[in-house]
Protein backbone atom coordinates (compact mmCIF):
# COMPACT_ATOMS: atom_id res chain seq x y z
CA UNK A 1 0.00 0.00 0.00
CA UNK A 2 1.74 3.59 -0.89
CA UNK A 3 -0.62 5.50 1.14
CA UNK A 4 1.12 6.19 4.25
CA UNK A 5 -1.89 7.43 6.29
CA UNK A 6 -5.45 6.75 5.25
CA UNK A 7 -8.21 8.35 7.53
CA UNK A 8 -11.57 7.04 6.96
CA UNK A 9 -14.51 9.57 7.64
CA UNK A 10 -18.71 9.32 7.78
CA UNK A 11 -21.54 9.44 10.18
CA UNK A 12 -22.19 7.81 13.34
CA UNK A 13 -23.30 4.02 12.80
CA UNK A 14 -21.88 4.28 8.63
CA UNK A 15 -19.30 1.75 9.70
CA UNK A 16 -16.06 3.77 10.44
CA UNK A 17 -14.39 1.19 12.33
CA UNK A 18 -15.07 -1.74 10.70
CA UNK A 19 -13.79 -0.99 7.48
CA UNK A 20 -10.57 0.54 9.10
CA UNK A 21 -9.83 -2.63 11.03
CA UNK A 22 -10.32 -5.27 7.31
CA UNK A 23 -8.04 -2.42 5.37
CA UNK A 24 -5.22 -3.04 8.29
CA UNK A 25 -5.60 -6.61 8.54
CA UNK A 26 -5.53 -6.53 4.65
CA UNK A 27 -2.33 -4.75 4.35
CA UNK A 28 -0.26 -4.82 7.37
CA UNK A 29 -0.91 -1.23 8.43
CA UNK A 30 -1.71 -0.09 11.91
CA UNK A 31 -5.15 0.41 13.46
CA UNK A 32 -5.57 3.75 15.30
CA UNK A 33 -8.83 3.97 16.75
CA UNK A 34 -10.85 7.10 17.67
CA UNK A 35 -10.58 7.41 21.49
CA UNK A 36 -14.54 8.77 21.55
CA UNK A 37 -15.39 5.40 23.42
CA UNK A 38 -13.03 6.69 26.39
CA UNK A 39 -15.08 9.82 26.57
CA UNK A 40 -16.77 9.61 30.18
CA UNK A 41 -19.69 12.42 29.06
CA UNK A 42 -20.75 10.81 26.35
CA UNK A 43 -23.58 8.16 27.83
CA UNK A 44 -24.52 11.04 29.66
CA UNK A 45 -24.52 13.38 26.46
CA UNK A 46 -27.00 11.06 24.95
CA UNK A 47 -29.43 11.18 27.92
CA UNK A 48 -29.52 14.78 28.51
CA UNK A 49 -27.26 16.54 25.29
CA UNK A 50 -27.73 19.96 26.19
CA UNK A 51 -26.38 19.60 29.93
CA UNK A 52 -23.28 17.69 28.79
CA UNK A 53 -22.41 18.88 25.04
CA UNK A 54 -19.45 21.03 25.72
CA UNK A 55 -17.92 19.28 28.07
CA UNK A 56 -18.56 15.56 25.35
CA UNK A 57 -16.98 17.72 22.98
CA UNK A 58 -13.64 19.22 24.50
CA UNK A 59 -12.90 15.52 25.86
CA UNK A 60 -12.95 14.43 22.16
CA UNK A 61 -10.66 17.12 20.89
CA UNK A 62 -8.43 16.66 23.32
CA UNK A 63 -8.22 12.64 23.26
CA UNK A 64 -8.13 12.85 19.22
CA UNK A 65 -5.09 15.47 19.26
CA UNK A 66 -3.32 13.23 21.95
CA UNK A 67 -4.05 10.27 19.45
CA UNK A 68 -3.06 12.41 16.37
CA UNK A 69 0.44 12.79 18.27
CA UNK A 70 1.12 9.25 18.56
CA UNK A 71 0.19 8.52 15.43
CA UNK A 72 2.84 11.02 13.83
CA UNK A 73 5.16 8.41 15.45
CA UNK A 74 3.93 5.56 13.78
CA UNK A 75 3.28 6.96 10.32
CA UNK A 76 7.30 7.34 10.28
CA UNK A 77 7.96 3.47 9.95
CA UNK A 78 4.50 2.09 9.03
CA UNK A 79 1.49 2.59 6.69
CA UNK A 80 -1.64 4.06 9.37
CA UNK A 81 -5.10 3.49 8.90
CA UNK A 82 -7.13 5.78 11.19
CA UNK A 83 -11.00 5.88 11.87
CA UNK A 84 -11.19 9.29 12.35
CA UNK A 85 -10.15 12.95 10.69
CA UNK A 86 -10.01 15.74 13.03
CA UNK A 87 -10.75 18.33 10.13
CA UNK A 88 -14.36 17.55 11.08
CA UNK A 89 -14.29 18.04 14.60
CA UNK A 90 -16.18 21.34 14.65
CA UNK A 91 -19.05 19.96 12.69
CA UNK A 92 -20.15 17.70 15.54
CA UNK A 93 -19.78 21.07 17.85
CA UNK A 94 -21.66 23.52 15.35
CA UNK A 95 -24.20 21.02 15.87
CA UNK A 96 -24.41 20.49 19.67
CA UNK A 97 -23.06 23.52 21.18
CA UNK A 98 -24.71 26.98 21.76
CA UNK A 99 -23.09 30.35 19.66
CA UNK A 100 -21.03 30.97 22.82
CA UNK A 101 -20.15 27.90 23.39
CA UNK A 102 -19.06 27.27 20.14
CA UNK A 103 -16.99 30.24 19.73
CA UNK A 104 -15.32 29.19 23.06
CA UNK A 105 -14.76 25.63 21.51
CA UNK A 106 -13.51 27.00 18.34
CA UNK A 107 -10.96 29.07 19.92
CA UNK A 108 -9.73 25.69 22.26
CA UNK A 109 -9.47 23.99 18.73
CA UNK A 110 -7.70 26.45 16.48
CA UNK A 111 -5.06 26.97 19.29
CA UNK A 112 -5.00 22.70 20.24
CA UNK A 113 -4.35 22.18 16.32
CA UNK A 114 -1.50 24.46 15.63
CA UNK A 115 1.18 22.66 14.46
CA UNK A 116 -0.42 19.03 13.87
CA UNK A 117 1.20 17.05 11.51
CA UNK A 118 0.40 16.74 7.67
CA UNK A 119 -2.92 15.33 6.59
CA UNK A 120 -3.57 12.03 5.34
CA UNK A 121 -2.65 10.72 1.97
CA UNK A 122 -6.44 9.75 1.15
CA UNK A 123 -9.32 10.32 3.06
CA UNK A 124 -12.34 7.85 2.61
CA UNK A 125 -15.65 9.39 3.14
CA UNK A 126 -18.61 6.80 3.74
CA UNK A 127 -21.98 8.00 2.47
CA UNK A 128 -24.82 6.95 3.53
CA UNK A 129 -28.72 7.87 4.50
CA UNK A 130 -30.61 8.10 7.49
CA UNK A 131 -32.64 4.75 7.56
CA UNK A 132 -29.46 3.04 7.20
CA UNK A 133 -27.67 4.54 10.00
CA UNK A 134 -30.48 4.16 12.21
CA UNK A 135 -30.43 0.49 11.13
CA UNK A 136 -26.73 -0.13 11.84
CA UNK A 137 -26.63 1.75 14.95
CA UNK A 138 -29.35 -0.94 16.32
CA UNK A 139 -27.43 -3.92 14.59
CA UNK A 140 -24.21 -2.79 16.77
CA UNK A 141 -26.43 -2.44 20.05
CA UNK A 142 -24.37 -0.06 22.14
CA UNK A 143 -27.45 0.76 24.64
CA UNK A 144 -26.85 4.76 24.79
CA UNK A 145 -27.21 4.88 20.99
CA UNK A 146 -30.53 3.64 20.77
CA UNK A 147 -32.36 6.79 22.11
CA UNK A 148 -30.80 8.85 19.18
CA UNK A 149 -33.38 10.63 17.46
CA UNK A 150 -33.24 10.66 13.42
CA UNK A 151 -33.94 14.22 13.55
CA UNK A 152 -29.68 14.51 15.10
CA UNK A 153 -29.05 11.99 12.69
CA UNK A 154 -30.07 13.59 9.16
CA UNK A 155 -28.69 17.00 10.35
CA UNK A 156 -25.21 15.61 11.08
CA UNK A 157 -25.75 13.03 7.49
CA UNK A 158 -26.88 16.86 6.04
CA UNK A 159 -23.46 18.50 7.49
CA UNK A 160 -21.05 15.40 6.48
CA UNK A 161 -22.20 16.05 3.05
CA UNK A 162 -21.53 19.74 2.90
CA UNK A 163 -18.37 19.35 4.95
CA UNK A 164 -16.78 16.62 2.46
CA UNK A 165 -18.91 18.95 -0.86
CA UNK A 166 -15.97 21.62 -0.19
CA UNK A 167 -13.33 19.56 1.47
CA UNK A 168 -10.08 19.47 -0.86
CA UNK A 169 -7.17 18.86 1.58
CA UNK A 170 -6.51 15.46 1.03
CA UNK A 171 -7.13 13.15 -2.06
CA UNK A 172 -11.04 11.61 -1.36
CA UNK A 173 -12.99 8.72 -2.01
CA UNK A 174 -16.49 8.73 -1.43
CA UNK A 175 -18.32 5.59 -0.74
CA UNK A 176 -21.93 4.40 -1.29
CA UNK A 177 -21.95 3.06 2.15
CA UNK A 178 -26.39 2.07 1.35
CA UNK A 179 -25.51 -0.12 -0.96
CA UNK A 180 -22.27 -1.52 0.19
CA UNK A 181 -21.18 -3.08 3.49
CA UNK A 182 -18.33 -3.64 4.23
CA UNK A 183 -18.96 -6.18 7.51
CA UNK A 184 -20.54 -8.54 4.84
CA UNK A 185 -19.19 -7.86 1.46
CA UNK A 186 -15.76 -9.04 0.20
CA UNK A 187 -16.19 -8.36 -2.97
CA UNK A 188 -16.96 -4.78 -3.13
CA UNK A 189 -13.95 -4.59 0.05
CA UNK A 190 -11.61 -5.93 -2.90
CA UNK A 191 -12.71 -3.64 -5.16
CA UNK A 192 -12.11 -0.97 -2.78
CA UNK A 193 -8.44 -2.28 -1.87
CA UNK A 194 -7.75 -2.03 -5.74
CA UNK A 195 -9.21 1.62 -6.33
CA UNK A 196 -7.46 2.46 -2.97
CA UNK A 197 -4.14 1.54 -4.82
CA UNK A 198 -4.36 3.58 -7.79
CA UNK A 199 -5.42 7.00 -5.74
CA UNK A 200 -3.28 9.80 -5.95
CA UNK A 201 -5.25 12.86 -6.23
CA UNK A 202 -8.41 14.03 -6.59
CA UNK A 203 -11.97 13.09 -5.61
CA UNK A 204 -13.49 9.68 -6.91
CA UNK A 205 -16.22 7.38 -5.93
CA UNK A 206 -16.92 3.82 -5.49
CA UNK A 207 -20.49 2.16 -5.69
CA UNK A 208 -21.60 -1.38 -5.53
CA UNK A 209 -19.90 -3.55 -8.62
CA UNK A 210 -22.65 -5.24 -10.94
CA UNK A 211 -24.27 -8.41 -9.70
Amino acid sequence: MSEKFIAIEGPIGVGKTTLARRIAEATGASLVRDPEEQNPFLEDFYKQSGAFAFQTQLDFLVRRIDTLGELALQRETQPVICDFLIDKDPLFASLTLDDNEFWLYQRVHDKLTEGLPEGPDLVIYLQADTPTLLGRIHHRGLQFEQSMASGYLQRLADAYSTFFYNYTASPLLIVNADEINFAENNRDFENLLAQIGQITAGRHFLNPLPA
